[in-house]
Protein backbone atom coordinates (compact mmCIF):
# COMPACT_ATOMS: atom_id res chain seq x y z
CA UNK A 1 0.00 0.00 0.00
CA UNK A 2 1.47 3.76 -0.59
CA UNK A 3 1.00 6.36 1.75
CA UNK A 4 4.36 8.48 -0.11
CA UNK A 5 3.69 11.96 -0.46
CA UNK A 6 3.00 12.17 -4.44
CA UNK A 7 0.57 9.27 -4.06
CA UNK A 8 -1.12 11.38 -0.91
CA UNK A 9 -1.30 14.08 -3.37
CA UNK A 10 -3.20 11.90 -5.95
CA UNK A 11 -5.72 10.54 -3.60
CA UNK A 12 -6.11 14.25 -2.45
CA UNK A 13 -7.22 14.99 -5.93
CA UNK A 14 -9.88 11.91 -6.34
CA UNK A 15 -11.26 13.35 -2.71
CA UNK A 16 -11.84 16.24 -4.00
CA UNK A 17 -10.25 17.86 -1.12
CA UNK A 18 -6.30 19.20 -0.71
CA UNK A 19 -5.20 18.82 3.16
CA UNK A 20 -3.66 21.37 4.86
CA UNK A 21 -2.78 19.22 7.40
CA UNK A 22 -1.40 16.32 5.11
CA UNK A 23 -0.83 14.37 8.63
CA UNK A 24 -4.57 14.15 9.01
CA UNK A 25 -5.06 12.37 6.16
CA UNK A 26 -2.38 9.94 7.24
CA UNK A 27 -4.03 9.44 10.21
CA UNK A 28 -7.54 8.65 8.61
CA UNK A 29 -5.71 5.84 6.36
CA UNK A 30 -4.04 4.31 9.42
CA UNK A 31 -5.68 0.96 10.77
CA UNK A 32 -5.59 0.07 14.52
CA UNK A 33 -3.89 -3.37 13.50
CA UNK A 34 -0.74 -0.75 12.16
CA UNK A 35 -0.30 1.17 15.27
CA UNK A 36 -1.89 2.54 18.60
CA UNK A 37 -2.32 6.18 16.56
CA UNK A 38 -4.56 5.15 14.28
CA UNK A 39 -8.26 6.40 12.44
CA UNK A 40 -10.74 5.14 15.62
CA UNK A 41 -11.25 8.76 16.82
CA UNK A 42 -11.62 10.25 13.52
CA UNK A 43 -14.01 7.47 12.54
CA UNK A 44 -16.28 8.27 15.22
CA UNK A 45 -15.89 12.12 14.05
CA UNK A 46 -17.41 11.50 10.59
CA UNK A 47 -19.85 9.15 11.95
CA UNK A 48 -21.43 11.66 13.07
CA UNK A 49 -20.80 14.38 10.22
CA UNK A 50 -22.11 11.86 7.46
CA UNK A 51 -25.68 11.04 9.57
CA UNK A 52 -26.48 14.88 10.05
CA UNK A 53 -25.04 15.70 6.03
CA UNK A 54 -27.12 12.76 4.89
CA UNK A 55 -30.24 13.71 7.48
CA UNK A 56 -30.30 17.78 6.47
CA UNK A 57 -29.70 16.74 2.99
CA UNK A 58 -33.11 14.43 3.26
CA UNK A 59 -34.65 16.66 4.92
CA UNK A 60 -34.68 19.47 2.18
CA UNK A 61 -34.95 17.42 -0.53
CA UNK A 62 -38.03 14.74 0.82
CA UNK A 63 -40.36 18.18 2.41
CA UNK A 64 -43.18 15.59 2.78
CA UNK A 65 -41.54 12.61 4.12
CA UNK A 66 -42.86 11.20 7.44
CA UNK A 67 -39.55 10.91 10.53
CA UNK A 68 -39.90 6.49 9.71
CA UNK A 69 -38.96 7.25 6.00
CA UNK A 70 -36.49 9.73 6.36
CA UNK A 71 -34.83 7.31 9.16
CA UNK A 72 -34.80 4.51 6.17
CA UNK A 73 -33.54 6.40 3.50
CA UNK A 74 -30.55 7.81 5.66
CA UNK A 75 -29.76 4.35 6.61
CA UNK A 76 -29.12 3.03 2.79
CA UNK A 77 -27.03 6.86 2.29
CA UNK A 78 -24.52 5.79 4.73
CA UNK A 79 -24.47 2.34 5.94
CA UNK A 80 -21.22 0.52 5.51
CA UNK A 81 -21.94 -1.27 1.92
CA UNK A 82 -22.33 2.24 0.49
CA UNK A 83 -19.29 3.28 2.21
CA UNK A 84 -17.61 0.32 0.45
CA UNK A 85 -18.19 1.50 -2.87
CA UNK A 86 -17.13 4.99 -2.58
CA UNK A 87 -14.25 3.67 -0.85
CA UNK A 88 -13.47 1.22 -4.15
CA UNK A 89 -14.30 4.00 -6.33
CA UNK A 90 -11.07 6.65 -4.97
CA UNK A 91 -9.64 2.95 -4.56
CA UNK A 92 -8.71 3.61 -0.90
CA UNK A 93 -7.40 -0.13 -0.39
CA UNK A 94 -3.78 0.99 -2.41
CA UNK A 95 -3.61 4.00 0.19
CA UNK A 96 -4.49 2.42 3.76
CA UNK A 97 -1.70 1.60 6.46
CA UNK A 98 -2.60 -1.66 7.60
CA UNK A 99 -0.75 -4.01 9.90
CA UNK A 100 0.73 -7.35 8.70
CA UNK A 101 -1.87 -9.61 9.61
CA UNK A 102 -4.85 -7.49 7.36
CA UNK A 103 -2.56 -7.29 4.43
CA UNK A 104 -2.44 -10.54 4.85
CA UNK A 105 -5.99 -11.80 5.10
CA UNK A 106 -7.01 -9.15 2.48
CA UNK A 107 -7.64 -6.22 4.69
CA UNK A 108 -7.33 -3.44 1.90
CA UNK A 109 -10.65 -4.38 0.14
CA UNK A 110 -12.78 -5.59 3.11
CA UNK A 111 -15.86 -3.76 3.40
CA UNK A 112 -16.42 -2.89 7.02
CA UNK A 113 -12.40 -1.21 6.60
CA UNK A 114 -12.95 0.62 3.90
CA UNK A 115 -16.25 1.74 5.01
CA UNK A 116 -14.84 3.04 8.34
CA UNK A 117 -11.98 4.64 6.46
CA UNK A 118 -14.22 6.71 4.63
CA UNK A 119 -15.47 7.85 7.45
CA UNK A 120 -12.57 8.72 9.28
CA UNK A 121 -11.32 10.95 6.05
CA UNK A 122 -14.74 12.62 6.55
CA UNK A 123 -13.60 13.67 9.96
CA UNK A 124 -10.29 14.36 8.76
CA UNK A 125 -11.78 16.80 6.33
CA UNK A 126 -14.21 18.68 9.10
CA UNK A 127 -10.71 19.06 11.17
CA UNK A 128 -8.91 20.22 8.34
CA UNK A 129 -11.42 22.80 7.33
CA UNK A 130 -15.02 22.97 8.47
CA UNK A 131 -18.35 21.60 8.61
CA UNK A 132 -19.06 22.93 5.48
CA UNK A 133 -16.48 21.64 3.40
CA UNK A 134 -17.26 17.96 5.35
CA UNK A 135 -20.88 18.24 4.46
CA UNK A 136 -20.03 18.94 0.71
CA UNK A 137 -17.44 16.33 0.03
CA UNK A 138 -20.36 13.64 1.28
CA UNK A 139 -22.93 15.42 -0.75
CA UNK A 140 -20.54 14.81 -3.49
CA UNK A 141 -19.85 11.49 -2.62
CA UNK A 142 -23.38 10.08 -2.15
CA UNK A 143 -24.42 11.98 -5.29
CA UNK A 144 -25.24 8.88 -7.01
CA UNK A 145 -26.76 7.10 -4.04
CA UNK A 146 -29.13 10.68 -3.99
CA UNK A 147 -30.50 9.76 -7.50
CA UNK A 148 -31.80 6.74 -6.59
CA UNK A 149 -33.24 7.28 -3.74
CA UNK A 150 -37.67 7.23 -3.65
CA UNK A 151 -40.09 7.30 -0.74
CA UNK A 152 -42.03 4.51 -2.42
CA UNK A 153 -41.32 1.17 -0.61
CA UNK A 154 -38.11 2.56 1.03
CA UNK A 155 -38.16 -0.78 2.74
CA UNK A 156 -37.99 -2.93 -0.16
CA UNK A 157 -35.25 -3.01 -2.74
CA UNK A 158 -35.55 -2.54 -6.38
CA UNK A 159 -35.34 -6.23 -7.28
CA UNK A 160 -37.99 -7.57 -4.70
CA UNK A 161 -40.09 -4.30 -6.01
CA UNK A 162 -39.93 -5.57 -9.67
CA UNK A 163 -40.65 -9.04 -8.53
CA UNK A 164 -43.92 -8.07 -6.66
CA UNK A 165 -44.94 -5.74 -9.51
CA UNK A 166 -44.79 -8.52 -12.00
CA UNK A 167 -46.19 -11.43 -10.12
CA UNK A 168 -49.36 -8.66 -9.71
CA UNK A 169 -49.61 -9.12 -13.17
CA UNK A 170 -48.94 -12.34 -13.23
CA UNK A 171 -46.29 -12.51 -16.13
CA UNK A 172 -42.80 -13.88 -15.87
CA UNK A 173 -39.88 -13.16 -13.27
CA UNK A 174 -37.18 -10.99 -14.64
CA UNK A 175 -33.93 -13.09 -15.80
CA UNK A 176 -30.54 -11.68 -14.24
CA UNK A 177 -27.53 -12.29 -16.59
CA UNK A 178 -24.06 -11.38 -16.24
CA UNK A 179 -22.41 -9.72 -19.57
CA UNK A 180 -19.20 -8.99 -18.32
CA UNK A 181 -16.83 -8.59 -15.05
CA UNK A 182 -13.65 -6.61 -15.30
CA UNK A 183 -11.03 -5.67 -12.60
CA UNK A 184 -8.49 -7.63 -10.42
CA UNK A 185 -10.22 -9.68 -7.86
CA UNK A 186 -10.15 -7.50 -5.19
CA UNK A 187 -11.83 -4.69 -7.76
CA UNK A 188 -14.07 -6.19 -9.90
CA UNK A 189 -16.60 -4.49 -11.77
CA UNK A 190 -19.93 -6.59 -12.95
CA UNK A 191 -22.31 -6.04 -15.52
CA UNK A 192 -25.67 -7.38 -15.64
CA UNK A 193 -28.64 -7.40 -18.18
CA UNK A 194 -32.19 -8.13 -16.77
CA UNK A 195 -34.32 -9.38 -19.32
CA UNK A 196 -38.66 -8.89 -19.03
CA UNK A 197 -40.54 -11.00 -20.96
CA UNK A 198 -43.70 -8.90 -20.53
CA UNK A 199 -42.05 -5.99 -22.86
CA UNK A 200 -39.41 -7.89 -24.74
CA UNK A 201 -36.77 -5.50 -23.34
CA UNK A 202 -33.89 -5.84 -21.47
CA UNK A 203 -32.15 -3.41 -19.03
CA UNK A 204 -28.48 -2.81 -17.68
CA UNK A 205 -26.73 -2.41 -14.45
CA UNK A 206 -23.15 -2.39 -12.87
CA UNK A 207 -21.48 -2.58 -9.40
CA UNK A 208 -18.73 -3.55 -7.79
CA UNK A 209 -20.70 -6.78 -6.92
CA UNK A 210 -23.28 -8.98 -8.81
CA UNK A 211 -26.02 -7.97 -6.31
CA UNK A 212 -25.59 -4.80 -6.79
CA UNK A 213 -25.29 -4.63 -10.18
CA UNK A 214 -28.79 -6.72 -9.85
CA UNK A 215 -30.38 -4.13 -7.82
CA UNK A 216 -29.39 -1.18 -10.49
CA UNK A 217 -30.67 -2.75 -13.64
CA UNK A 218 -34.01 -3.74 -11.50
CA UNK A 219 -34.80 -0.10 -10.65
CA UNK A 220 -33.97 0.37 -14.43
CA UNK A 221 -36.55 -1.86 -14.93
CA UNK A 222 -38.69 -0.63 -13.10
CA UNK A 223 -38.60 2.75 -14.85
CA UNK A 224 -39.30 1.61 -17.48
CA UNK A 225 -42.32 -0.46 -17.29
CA UNK A 226 -43.60 2.80 -15.23
CA UNK A 227 -42.81 5.00 -18.22
CA UNK A 228 -44.62 2.48 -20.43
CA UNK A 229 -47.74 2.19 -18.04
CA UNK A 230 -47.37 -1.44 -17.98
Amino acid sequence: MSTNEQALKTLATKLGHSFTDSELMLLALTHRSFSSKNNERLEFLGDAILNFAAGEALFERFPQAKEGQLSRLRSKLVKGETLAIIARHFGLGDYLRLGSGELKSGGFRRDSILADTVEALIGAIYLDAGMEKAKERVLVWLEDEFKNLTLVDTNKDPKTRLQEFLQSRNAELPKYEVTNIEGEPHERTFYIECYLEIIDKKTRGKGSSRRIAEQQAAGRALELLESKKV
